[in-house]
């Protein structure tokens, strides 16, 4: 578009400038939109530098080195780092509660008139996937022009195991993620007082719930969080069903609903992570018991599964 400015006392109207949007095909919320022919030879020398920004890379592509010494990357990480601490606190923060009254209980509630859905281990949750909905939808809208808006663990995970992102963006994706949750986590512990405090989603009673179950529980969470989410906001397909802009509101969806089916009906089990970043920072600023190396490795094997029929079935056709 074309703009004014005063130089030298005078008004030009010559400079075009265009908003900065790099080509990206594991941008979440924009169903791949922002993407480039791969078989076109114009973007051959771009594609060189930015592989993931089409579609069907290669292994060799996939795994190119050289985007490690991309300084975009490494902005992009930054902001993955600045979005993940922001998520991750405000998401952490509306779901404290201190230890001693903590969501998840050792026994089970009496009985009530409305049965489950009328204690706290119901009514809790359900505020909690709200706030994560509305939240995470707009975390997308605001950094998915930048960074892609992954924001998760659990999303450059699958991504990259679906042959979206380049190992030198997932590697400096998860970095700044984790460091982002940990940031998060110190202003918890600061913002709440002490370290005595306990957040849905990321607490695990040991005592009640065995490792297998644990883990049983944190992998079918991520593998329907995984499908759900590349089905609404990462499938080419898609935007000409509903277009891009409803994408988001799709993913912040597919969280909450997730994450509230996950949290009140197995006693000790606080719901399903879902973002290990997220639940990283809260172990950093609280220290809480439970198996917290579930909630990576549990997604990373369920990345794993998605990857191999999302090579069986791909969206895009050679």
């Amino acid at each position: 578009m074309a703009v004014l400015v005063r130089d030298s006392g005078l008004l030009r109207d010559d400079l075009d400038m265009t908003p900065q949007v790099q080509p990206f095909v594991g941008r979440i919320g924009g169903n791949q939109g922002i993407v480039l022919d791969r078989r076109d030879p114009a973007n051959a020398d771009y594609l060189q530098k930015v592989p993931d920004a089409a579609p069907l890379m290669s292994f060799r592509d996939t795994f190119n080195l050289r985007g490690f010494a991309d300084l975009d990357l490494w902005r992009f990480a930054a902001v993955e780092c600045l979005g993940t601490m922001m998520l991750s606190f405000i998401t952490a923060w509306a779901s404290a509660s201190p230890t001693s009254t903590t969501t998840t209980p050792t026994t089970t509630p009496p009985p009530s008139p409305g049965g489950i859905y009328s204690t706290p281990q119901f009514l809790g949750p359900l505020t909690s996937a709200l706030l994560n909905w509305l939240f995470l939808t707009l975390f997308i809208f605001t950094f998915s022009s930048v960074s892609g808006s992954h924001l998760n663990p659990t999303i450059t995970f699958s991504t990259f195991f679906a042959r979206l992102i380049s190992f030198p963006r997932a590697t400096l994706y998860l970095a700044g993620q984790t460091l982002g949750g940990a940031l998060a986590g110190w202003m918890l512990r600061s913002a709440f007082g002490s370290d005595a405090f306990s957040v849905g989603g990321c607490t695990i009673n040991t005592a009640l719930v065995p490792v297998r179950e644990a883990f049983l529980l944190e992998f079918i969470c991520c593998l329907i969080l995984i499908f759900l989410s590349f089905g609404v906001g990462l499938d080419p397909r898609q935007t000409r069903v509903y277009g891009a802009a409803v994408a988001p509101w799709l993913v912040g969806l597919v969280l909450g609903v997730v994450g509230l089916a996950s949290a009140f009906t197995r006693v000790g089990f606080g719901g399903a992570s879902l973002n290990p970043a997220r639940c990283f920072g809260v172990y950093v600023g609280s220290s809480f018991p439970g198996y917290h190396w579930i909630q990576w490795v549990a997604p990373f094997v369920a990345a794993i599964g998605h990857g191999i029929v999302y090579w069986l079935v791909p969206p895009w056709k050679a």
